[in-house]
């Protein structure tokens, strides 16, 4: 647990630090250790490219107890600060989610909004800054720096949803911050005006997702940082980029 505590404040205080963090998002100890080699200060794990890599699928449809073995020998196989997506908190409640993530070697969390386990639904505001709080609590508790990445899907649900999803996305994260986030992950910023809002309205580092090859909406590392993104994770991106180049490679050795 010393060790476990070390990873957690390192992690903390590089999210406090005001610079920006680009954290892999990793599936398996062999992406794990090519991100760790690279030099990179941490990692996040995400569910969709270790559900793709298990054969299951992303939307809380893996069995969350082979997901959390996933987790345990990834934190396992790298000496570096790991956070492991948690989608909605696969129908756990926030204490015994924090608890087997701590057990799993993580020392951070996505926790979103989309409650997939329930038809997708969306929880709402305070619903969701809840239990974010509950599991501040939880891992206060367990005196673990842990770092809470509070997602929301309001931008990406768009006008089918919400009547201003930019302006709900606001309005969720500033919960989230007060609920004891550390970082929020508001999903679907495409452009440089969404990404500042945003930014503008927390004083915790804003999550983008970016491709590692094409960047994001916004522009490359050097822009969002003048944007004042201080968190960048590729999602699924990294492992799907690696397949369409494996795929159009791997196929010059088919014979015909």
């Amino acid at each position: 647990m010393a060790d476990l505590r070390a990873r957690a404040h390192q992690f903390a205080e590089a999210h406090a630090s005001g610079r920006i963090l680009v954290l892999p998002t990793v599936w398996d100890t062999w992406s794990a250790g090519l991100a760790a080699e690279v030099g990179f200060e941490g990692l996040t794990i995400g569910s969709h490219p270790v559900a793709d890599s298990i054969g299951s699928s992303d939307g809380e449809n893996m069995d969350f107890d082979d997901y959390l073995r996933v987790i345990a020998r990834i934190t396992g196989s790298v000496d570096l600060p790991v956070s492991a997506d948690a989608e909605s908190g696969y129908g756990l409640e926030p204490a015994e989610l924090i608890e087997k993530l701590l057990e799993a070697g993580a020392v951070g969390a996505n926790i979103e909004d989309v409650v997939h386990s329930e038809g997708n639904r969306v929880r709402d505001r305070q619903e969701h800054a809840d239990y974010i709080a509950a599991a501040r609590q939880a891992a206060d508790a367990a005196g673990v720096e842990f770092v809470i990445n509070a997602r929301t899907d309001a931008v990406a649900l768009g006008t089918d949803v919400f009547a201003d999803p930019l302006e709900e996305a606001v309005t969720r994260v500033e919960l989230l911050e007060q609920a004891g986030a550390r970082s929020v992950y508001p999903v679907g910023l495409s452009t440089a005006d969404q990404v500042s809002e945003l930014v503008a309205a927390v004083s915790i580092p804003v999550n983008v997702t970016a491709h590692p090859v094409d960047g994001h909406g916004a522009g490359g590392l050097d822009t969002l940082t003048e944007l004042g993104v201080r968190r960048v994770t590729f999602g699924p991106l990294w492992q799907k980029w690696l397949s369409e180049v494996s795929r159009k490679q791997l196929a010059t050795w088919v014979h015909r």
